[in-house]
Protein backbone atom coordinates (compact mmCIF):
# COMPACT_ATOMS: atom_id res chain seq x y z
CA UNK A 1 0.00 0.00 0.00
CA UNK A 2 2.78 2.23 0.51
CA UNK A 3 4.16 2.12 -2.78
CA UNK A 4 1.02 2.90 -4.22
CA UNK A 5 1.34 6.23 -2.75
CA UNK A 6 4.65 7.27 -3.53
CA UNK A 7 4.33 5.96 -7.38
CA UNK A 8 1.34 7.88 -7.59
CA UNK A 9 2.09 11.66 -8.29
CA UNK A 10 -1.08 12.96 -8.26
CA UNK A 11 -1.87 12.01 -4.87
CA UNK A 12 2.25 12.82 -3.40
CA UNK A 13 2.38 16.65 -4.61
CA UNK A 14 6.81 16.13 -3.33
CA UNK A 15 7.05 13.86 -6.77
CA UNK A 16 7.54 15.91 -9.87
CA UNK A 17 6.20 15.09 -13.33
CA UNK A 18 8.65 14.30 -15.88
CA UNK A 19 8.84 17.12 -18.52
CA UNK A 20 7.66 15.61 -21.18
CA UNK A 21 4.33 14.59 -19.53
CA UNK A 22 0.99 16.81 -19.30
CA UNK A 23 1.57 19.58 -17.00
CA UNK A 24 -1.89 20.64 -14.92
CA UNK A 25 -2.47 23.53 -13.64
CA UNK A 26 -5.26 25.62 -12.83
CA UNK A 27 -5.14 28.20 -15.42
CA UNK A 28 -4.42 25.54 -18.29
CA UNK A 29 -6.51 22.55 -17.72
CA UNK A 30 -3.94 20.40 -19.78
CA UNK A 31 -3.95 22.32 -22.64
CA UNK A 32 -1.00 23.25 -23.89
CA UNK A 33 -0.67 27.12 -23.75
CA UNK A 34 2.96 27.94 -24.99
CA UNK A 35 1.40 30.94 -27.65
CA UNK A 36 -0.35 32.58 -25.22
CA UNK A 37 2.30 35.40 -24.17
CA UNK A 38 2.51 35.68 -28.42
CA UNK A 39 -1.02 36.82 -28.09
CA UNK A 40 -0.95 38.92 -25.27
CA UNK A 41 2.36 40.38 -26.14
CA UNK A 42 0.30 41.29 -29.22
CA UNK A 43 -2.77 42.53 -27.51
CA UNK A 44 -0.99 44.49 -25.75
CA UNK A 45 0.96 46.16 -28.98
CA UNK A 46 -2.04 46.83 -30.78
CA UNK A 47 -3.46 48.71 -27.41
CA UNK A 48 -0.43 51.08 -27.30
CA UNK A 49 -0.47 51.80 -30.90
CA UNK A 50 -3.89 52.81 -30.86
CA UNK A 51 -3.20 55.16 -27.95
CA UNK A 52 -0.33 56.44 -29.92
CA UNK A 53 -2.16 57.27 -32.62
CA UNK A 54 -4.62 58.82 -30.73
CA UNK A 55 -1.88 61.04 -29.22
CA UNK A 56 -0.87 62.17 -32.25
CA UNK A 57 -4.01 63.22 -33.78
CA UNK A 58 -5.22 65.31 -30.12
CA UNK A 59 -1.55 66.69 -30.36
CA UNK A 60 -2.25 67.72 -34.45
CA UNK A 61 -5.48 69.03 -33.70
CA UNK A 62 -4.44 71.10 -30.40
CA UNK A 63 -1.43 72.61 -32.39
CA UNK A 64 -3.92 73.53 -35.04
CA UNK A 65 -6.34 74.99 -32.36
CA UNK A 66 -3.18 77.34 -31.00
CA UNK A 67 -2.27 78.40 -34.70
CA UNK A 68 -5.79 79.49 -35.30
CA UNK A 69 -5.66 81.45 -31.48
CA UNK A 70 -2.47 83.11 -32.21
CA UNK A 71 -3.95 84.42 -36.05
CA UNK A 72 -7.41 85.64 -34.83
CA UNK A 73 -5.12 87.37 -31.22
CA UNK A 74 -2.59 89.14 -34.32
CA UNK A 75 -6.39 90.39 -36.36
CA UNK A 76 -7.66 92.25 -32.33
CA UNK A 77 -4.55 93.70 -32.37
CA UNK A 78 -4.41 95.07 -35.45
CA UNK A 79 -8.36 95.98 -35.25
CA UNK A 80 -7.14 97.57 -31.90
CA UNK A 81 -4.30 99.90 -33.63
CA UNK A 82 -6.83 100.95 -35.91
CA UNK A 83 -9.65 102.08 -33.42
CA UNK A 84 -6.69 104.02 -31.52
CA UNK A 85 -5.69 105.72 -34.96
CA UNK A 86 -8.68 106.70 -35.15
CA UNK A 87 -9.61 108.21 -31.74
CA UNK A 88 -6.15 109.74 -32.54
CA UNK A 89 -7.15 111.75 -35.56
CA UNK A 90 -11.06 112.45 -34.21
CA UNK A 91 -12.99 115.01 -34.99
CA UNK A 92 -11.79 114.32 -38.45
CA UNK A 93 -13.96 111.37 -39.82
CA UNK A 94 -11.66 111.09 -42.87
CA UNK A 95 -11.43 106.89 -43.42
CA UNK A 96 -7.84 105.25 -43.27
CA UNK A 97 -6.73 103.02 -46.03
CA UNK A 98 -5.34 99.73 -45.01
CA UNK A 99 -1.94 100.06 -43.33
CA UNK A 100 0.82 97.47 -42.66
CA UNK A 101 1.29 96.56 -38.85
CA UNK A 102 3.35 93.80 -38.50
CA UNK A 103 4.46 90.67 -40.72
CA UNK A 104 0.86 90.08 -42.35
CA UNK A 105 -1.22 91.93 -40.27
CA UNK A 106 -2.98 95.28 -41.30
CA UNK A 107 -5.86 97.81 -40.12
CA UNK A 108 -7.98 99.45 -41.83
CA UNK A 109 -11.24 102.06 -40.46
CA UNK A 110 -14.27 100.48 -41.35
CA UNK A 111 -15.73 96.75 -41.91
CA UNK A 112 -14.12 93.81 -43.69
CA UNK A 113 -15.93 94.21 -46.80
CA UNK A 114 -14.77 98.01 -46.94
CA UNK A 115 -11.30 96.48 -47.25
CA UNK A 116 -10.49 97.99 -50.63
CA UNK A 117 -12.73 101.52 -50.10
CA UNK A 118 -12.93 102.27 -46.42
CA UNK A 119 -15.81 104.32 -45.33
CA UNK A 120 -15.23 107.47 -43.17
CA UNK A 121 -15.70 107.41 -39.49
CA UNK A 122 -19.60 108.15 -38.83
CA UNK A 123 -20.43 111.13 -36.36
CA UNK A 124 -23.81 110.34 -34.84
CA UNK A 125 -24.48 113.50 -33.42
CA UNK A 126 -24.76 115.56 -30.53
CA UNK A 127 -25.44 113.99 -27.23
CA UNK A 128 -26.63 115.37 -23.83
CA UNK A 129 -25.53 114.15 -20.15
CA UNK A 130 -27.18 114.98 -17.30
CA UNK A 131 -26.11 117.87 -15.24
CA UNK A 132 -25.24 119.94 -18.17
CA UNK A 133 -27.57 123.00 -19.32
CA UNK A 134 -27.70 123.54 -23.00
CA UNK A 135 -25.02 126.06 -23.53
CA UNK A 136 -22.74 122.84 -22.82
CA UNK A 137 -22.94 119.78 -25.56
CA UNK A 138 -21.22 116.33 -26.59
CA UNK A 139 -20.43 115.30 -29.18
CA UNK A 140 -20.85 111.35 -30.62
CA UNK A 141 -18.87 109.48 -33.17
CA UNK A 142 -19.14 106.15 -34.32
CA UNK A 143 -15.31 104.39 -35.40
CA UNK A 144 -15.57 100.91 -37.05
CA UNK A 145 -11.99 99.29 -37.38
CA UNK A 146 -11.11 96.05 -38.88
CA UNK A 147 -7.88 94.28 -38.78
CA UNK A 148 -6.63 91.16 -40.44
CA UNK A 149 -4.09 88.79 -40.04
CA UNK A 150 -3.16 85.68 -42.39
CA UNK A 151 -6.57 85.98 -43.81
CA UNK A 152 -8.14 86.37 -40.20
CA UNK A 153 -10.17 89.34 -39.54
CA UNK A 154 -11.55 91.09 -36.46
CA UNK A 155 -13.63 94.14 -36.45
CA UNK A 156 -13.97 96.56 -33.56
CA UNK A 157 -16.75 98.99 -33.00
CA UNK A 158 -16.30 101.65 -30.77
CA UNK A 159 -18.84 104.75 -30.28
CA UNK A 160 -17.32 107.94 -28.23
CA UNK A 161 -18.57 110.92 -26.99
CA UNK A 162 -16.32 113.80 -26.74
CA UNK A 163 -16.76 117.02 -25.27
CA UNK A 164 -17.98 119.22 -22.97
CA UNK A 165 -18.00 121.98 -26.26
CA UNK A 166 -19.41 125.45 -25.72
CA UNK A 167 -22.81 125.10 -27.30
CA UNK A 168 -22.68 126.29 -31.03
CA UNK A 169 -19.42 126.73 -31.78
CA UNK A 170 -17.11 124.86 -34.50
CA UNK A 171 -14.71 123.94 -31.21
CA UNK A 172 -13.71 120.36 -31.69
CA UNK A 173 -10.85 119.38 -29.04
Amino acid sequence: MEKNILANPVRNPNIALPPSGKQWSIISNGVNDKGIALVVALMMLLILTLIGINAITTTTYETSISGNERVGTDAFYASEAGIQVNLNQLPNTNPISRTKVGEDSYYWSGSPQDRDSPRAVGFMGLYAVPGFDVSWEFKRYQVNATGESFRAAREIEVQVRMGPYTAGTQYNN
